[in-house]
C-alpha cells in the first residue's frame, strides 16, 4: 500500500528527460526512440508519447540514463578543419574530438561550418540547446567577415534591407565595413536566423566569397580572448541570469588548454 504521506513522483515525457540529462535534444531523443534504441524498466519504447519519473529506469544504447546534473554551459573556441557533429560518416575529426577527456556528455547549440572559426556554445542540456536555437530567442550573433574583392555601401545595404537568393529570403543583417587589407575587405555582421551557410551564401549572391568566419560572440556570450580550442564553462549565476533557470550557483568557470598539435 502507497504511503500517504511520501510526495508523488513528477512523470515527465521521456524525451525531455533524456534531453535534460545531455543525451540529446527533444526532438533527436524522440527519434531514437522511434528507432528502437531506449528502453524504460527493461522494456523496449515502440512511441515516445510516454512518461517517467524518477523511479523508473531508462537505457539508451545498452547504457543506463543518469540523474541529469546541473545545467551547465561552456564557451569553446572552435578551430577551423572541425565538424560540428558527434560522429562523422567521412571520419573527419569532429569538435567533439577535440574536447578535454574531463569534459562531460554535451551538445553543441547550433553548427559552426567545416571552415568557420571561433565560439561555438556547449551544453549538457538539451532543453538548453532547444531554447538557444529557436529564431524566436532573437540573439544576435556577431561574426569577422574576411571577403576576397569588396563591397560597396550600396551593396551592404542590400544586406541591411534583406535579401533574397535562389528563393530564400534572409533578414535583415547588421553589417560593418572595417577595413580593407590588400586584395581582401573585413567586415563584421550580425545575424538572428542563423539559416544554413547564411553569410556564406548572402556574399556570394554579391559578388564576393568568403574566405575567412570567425563567430565572436552568440547573444551575451563573448570569444574575447578563448584561443582556438579552449573551453570556458560560464558561471552558474551567469547561465541562471540569462536563460531564466531556477537553480543556485554551485559551479566555478574552468579554462582548459589542449596540447598544441604537431
Amino acid at each position: 500500500m502507497d504511503d500517504p504521506n511520501k510526495p508523488a513522483q513528477t512523470a515527465e515525457r521521456i524525451a525531455k528527460v533524456m534531453a535534460r540529462a545531455g543525451i540529446a535534444s527533444r526532438r533527436a531523443a524522440e527519434r531514437m526512440i522511434e528507432a528502437g534504441r531506449v528502453t524504460v524498466n527493461g522494456k523496449l519504447l515502440a512511441t515516445p508519447a510516454f512518461t517517467v519519473t524518477a523511479a523508473d529506469k531508462i537505457v539508451v544504447d545498452g547504457k543506463p540514463v543518469g540523474t541529469p546534473d546541473v545545467p551547465r554551459l561552456w564557451l569553446y573556441h572552435k578551430p577551423s578543419g572541425l565538424v560540428t557533429t558527434e560522429r562523422d560518416e567521412k571520419g573527419r575529426t569532429t569538435v567533439f574530438d577535440d574536447l578535454p577527456p574531463e569534459m562531460p556528455r554535451v551538445m553543441s547549440v547550433g553548427r559552426l561550418d567545416l571552415t568557420s572559426e571561433g565560439l561555438l556554445l556547449l551544453t549538457n542540456d538539451g532543453e538548453i540547446k532547444r531554447k538557444l536555437e529557436l529564431p524566436s530567442t532573437g540573439w544576435l550573433r556577431k561574426y569577422r567577415v574576411r571577403i576576397k574583392g569588396s563591397l560597396s555601401e550600396a551593396k551592404l545595404d542590400q544586406l541591411r534591407a534583406g535579401i533574397e537568393v535562389d528563393g530564400m529570403k534572409y533578414q535583415p543583417m547588421d553589417v560593418t565595413f572595417d577595413r580593407q587589407q590588400g586584395a581582401n575587405a573585413w567586415l563584421t555582421v550580425g545575424i538572428r536566423e542563423g539559416k544554413n551557410r547564411e553569410i556564406r551564401k548572402t556574399m556570394m549572391a554579391l559578388g564576393v566569397i568568403v574566405n575567412r568566419l570567425v563567430r565572436v560572440s552568440y547573444g551575451p556570450f563573448k570569444l574575447d580572448k578563448l584561443k582556438a580550442s579552449e573551453v570556458e564553462e560560464v558561471k552558474q549565476r551567469v547561465v541562471k541570469d540569462q536563460l531564466g533557470l531556477n537553480q543556485e550557483p554551485k559551479l566555478k568557470p574552468k579554462r582548459t588548454r589542449k596540447p598544441t598539435r604537431r
